[in-house]
């Protein structure tokens, strides 16, 4: 039904032609799954600092969320840690949202079509928002560490879409989640690295299927829109 490309990194988002998925489990895109649960706005992906900064100047009542290698970018409201988010903080304001990974994907999908993001919190609502629209060409895009180096649980998460697409079983996947703290992973459980990857991430990322919602890429004049839609899954 479907021609399904898994691509990769910053190379791959350029690669990518057609209905477009870009993968950052850990932890962009189940950052931003997070934040429309505690009632965000709205999120604005950017692809620099300074743009996350001059959108800040021109938005009202928006907090500056982002990361480089994992730490939080200097004069950010948070970094990119979805335990570390207060509801009351972020609820019914706008988020400018800039990742090492992630975002870096959708500012450098130029070729793609329509464009959503993805992550394990949502990946069968992933998978069924395809169906519906029903595309010709997939491109899977693993955005994997910093977008250079390939990384387990985005590959886990390309796989597990891919699977529902074609109609696959998805076998033993909490015992591939559980390899995640091994192999992908391991950083959420380094003591001296808690202060930038706390535990608790791990688990709120690792939560696959949490979410019935897809993240879309939309574009107006002020720039990159991630827009929440809600997905009515079959009976």
């Amino acid at each position: 039904m479907y021609d399904i490309n898994i691509l990769h990194l910053i190379e791959g988002a350029k690669q990518a032609q057609g209905f477009t998925v870009i993968i950052d489990v850990f932890r962009a895109f189940s950052l931003e799954c997070y934040l429309y649960d505690m009632g965000i706005k709205q999120i604005r992906p950017v692809g620099t600092i300074e743009e996350a900064f001059s959108l800040k100047r021109h938005i009202q009542n928006s907090v500056l969320i982002g990361e480089r290698y994992g730490k939080k970018c200097d004069g950010f409201d948070y970094g990119n840690s979805p335990s570390s988010i207060l509801k009351e903080d972020v609820a019914g304001k706008t988020a400018i949202h800039t990742t090492s990974a992630g975002t870096q994907g959708i500012v450098n999908a130029v070729h793609a079509g329509e464009i959503i993001t993805g992550s394990l919190v949502n990946a069968k609502a992933v998978a069924e928002y395809i169906i519906s629209r029903q595309p010709q060409t997939v491109s899977l895009v693993c955005m994997g560490n910093g977008g250079i180096r390939q990384a387990p649980e985005d590959e886990l998460c390309a796989e597990y879409i891919k699977s529902i697409l074609e109609g696959r079983e998805f076998s033993d996947m909490e015992q591939k989640i559980n390899r995640l703290k091994r192999n992908g992973g391991e950083h959420f459980f380094d003591p001296s690295r808690q202060s930038i990857f706390p535990e608790a991430d791990f688990y709120l990322c690792a939560a696959y299927n949490k979410f019935p919602f897809v993240i879309t890429i939309d574009q107006d004049e002020t720039g990159f829109v991630a827009n929440k839609k809600n997905i009515a899954y079959p009976s």
